[in-house]
């Protein structure tokens, strides 16, 4: 008898799951919530099938949606249940919307027709998320189903790109919306140059200037412009400082990058273009320069969008739009700008960059010691020494956690953009398996490595399971020195003692990974560190390296942000 031909799906879910489609996404992360069965359904009905990857906290399917749109610049989906499933992925939500990531997440909803009566996670989440997002709202309707999520994605994507929250009634989503209409390919917000004049006034502030600085954000890797932004810094010989996914667009050992020299970038420049991320903590708020009794810096300011320009720093231009083609322009308006006022050749190539790229050649090969270091018990940083031998050009790195992962982000350097993620300014822990998850599936091909410290492990580790029952392989180190560094060493700086900042010394969460179904070990000498990574690169399933740490070893910060 000839197999029964399965009916296609005609519910709201179903014209949800098609309009995701049609703005590119492939991955439905998820946790199992009775409200929103309607969107599996959709998912496993469709043609080709949507992958359905379930997880077992919401925040990580929110988590994983972000990973995916930060490494392929294409929207992510999260869908989640009512009530706690929407809460739960709050904190998620808002490290996408601090990061300016593209995700949609639709969230499931008690019935209309018994609103107000007590209904099953009967809450309303729009209020909730409005703060967070680019838009919050309800559906009520299965006919409108579909433009809403075509109305989301487009939302989400549209510079400056965030999150978007979407709830759907439960009646609209389980109501027959009629046929799924056939698939065609959304068009791709229109991306804005910025105003020919804002360039013209940055270019000539560059051509006056003899002590620049450039910093790239990570909204130039989202905006696809990495290929323009690295372009115009060597055209231009700008020495270079990478801030988040902005890492990478100049590759490790370039010689315009000099983001190990930052203390002299940033306390001797006397301009200061930063361009696709906020003037925020991690960029001391937009003030530079002011070093040895010169004048503070002059500060630029570009942005994808004018909502996005700083306005709680004096600046000295800035320019709204897409970052490729303010590069490009950038590009061609300095060296005219220079000509108009007789200037041979960027004044700085001869004397400030070739001091900024000593600078960052001595602080590297200060590290070596450490970086080979044979203490015991382990300082932090020997286990970087030992990841970078093994690292493809390719690998995607994920940091989560604060002092182990601070030493990652100073002494890991990308060869290629698009190859690192950490929690970015919101600085919210847990990101980690998440990002994992997500990073594995947006680049299959590539290695994923995932950098925990101890107290980031207990965020998320039991979605080892995800990994496992997904078949995921990923590398873990977990940096276990049994403390809250971030907090422990400046409660004692303030107070001269410290309280809830002790976690369990030589806990093995190595076991943890072990008993979800992955690989593991801890190590406690360093000379075993080398080995036991080139194990976790060859296992064929997600294995955990426990590296037992130095407490006493903390990173020296100059900024915890407060």
């Amino acid at each position: 008898m000839a197999e029964e031909q399965q009916e296609p799906a005609r519910h709201g879910g179903a014209h949800a799951v098609a309009a995701a489609r049609r703005h590119g996404v492939s991955t439905m992360f998820t946790l199992s919530g009775g409200h929103v069965f309607p969107l599996y359904d959709g998912a496993v009905k469709a043609d080709p099938p949507m992958r359905l990857v379930d997880v077992r906290h919401e925040q990580t399917a929110v988590f994983a949606a972000e990973a995916t749109a930060r490494l392929t610049r294409a929207p992510g989906l999260a869908v989640v249940t009512a009530g706690p499933g929407v809460t739960n992925g709050i904190s998620a939500v808002t490290t996408a919307w601090f990061s300016g990531s593209p995700v949609v997440v639709i969230g499931g909803r008690a019935p209309d027709y018994r609103w107000g009566a007590g209904g099953l996670q009967e809450i309303d989440h729009p209020p909730l998320l409005a703060p967070v997002t680019k838009r919050a709202w309800t559906e009520h309707q299965a006919s409108a189903v579909g433009a809403a999520v075509d109305e989301a994605f487009r939302l989400a994507t549209t510079p400056h790109r965030g999150p978007v929250f979407l709830d759907v009634a439960l009646e609209a989503l389980f109501g027959d919306a009629g046929p799924v209409p056939a698939a065609s390919p959304a068009g791709a917000p229109r991306a804005t140059g910025p105003d020919p004049a804002d360039v013209d006034a940055i270019a000539g502030l560059i051509a006056r200037s003899s002590r620049p600085v450039l910093v790239l954000g990570s909204d130039v890797w989202l905006g696809g412009a990495e290929a323009a932004a690295r372009e115009a810094a060597c055209e231009l010989r700008l020495p270079v400082v990478a801030n988040g996914q902005g890492r990478g667009v100049l590759p490790a050992g370039h010689e315009l990058l000099v983001t190990r020299a930052r203390s002299a970038v940033f306390g001797g420049a006397d301009l200061v273009l930063v361009a696709g991320t906020p003037l925020d903590f991690r960029l001391g708020y937009g003030s530079f320069g002011g070093r040895d009794g010169q004048d503070p810096a002059q500060v630029i300011h570009v942005a994808d969008s004018a909502g996005h320009l700083a306005t709680h720093a004096p600046l000295a231009a800035s320019a709204a739009g897409d970052l490729a083609a303010f590069f490009t322009a950038l590009a061609s308006a300095v060296p005219a700008a220079m000509r108009q006022s007789g200037a041979a050749g960027p004044p700085w190539a001869d004397g400030w960059l070739p001091r900024l790229t000593a600078a960052a050649g001595q602080a590297i090969a200060a590290d070596r010691a450490l970086l080979a270091s044979d203490a015991d018990p382990i300082h932090p940083m020997r286990v970087y020494g030992e990841l970078a031998r093994l690292l493809d050009d390719d690998a995607v790195v994920i940091g989560d956690g604060g002092d182990f992962v601070s030493f990652a982000g100073k002494y890991l350097e990308p060869k290629r953009p698009g190859g690192w993620l950490d929690p970015g300014p919101y600085g919210c822990l847990g990101t980690g398996l998440g990002y994992a998850i997500g990073a594995r599936i947006a680049r299959p091909s590539a290695p994923v490595v995932l950098l925990l410290g101890d107290g980031a492990a207990g965020f998320s580790l039991m979605d080892v399971d995800t990994l496992v029952r997904h078949r995921l392989p990923v590398v873990m180190i977990c940096g276990n020195n049994g403390i809250w560094a971030l907090e422990k060493y400046p409660m004692q700086a303030l107070y001269g003692y410290d309280v809830v900042a002790d976690l369990q010394p030589g806990c093995r969460y190595d076991d943890v990974v072990r008993a979800l179904g992955g690989g593991g070990e801890t190590v406690t000498r360093p000379g075993d560190i080398g080995p036991a990574l080139r194990r976790a690169f060859d296992a064929d399933a997600p294995y955990l390296v426990n590296v037992i740490t130095d407490p006493a070893v903390a990173y020296p910060r100059s900024t915890t942000g407060v």
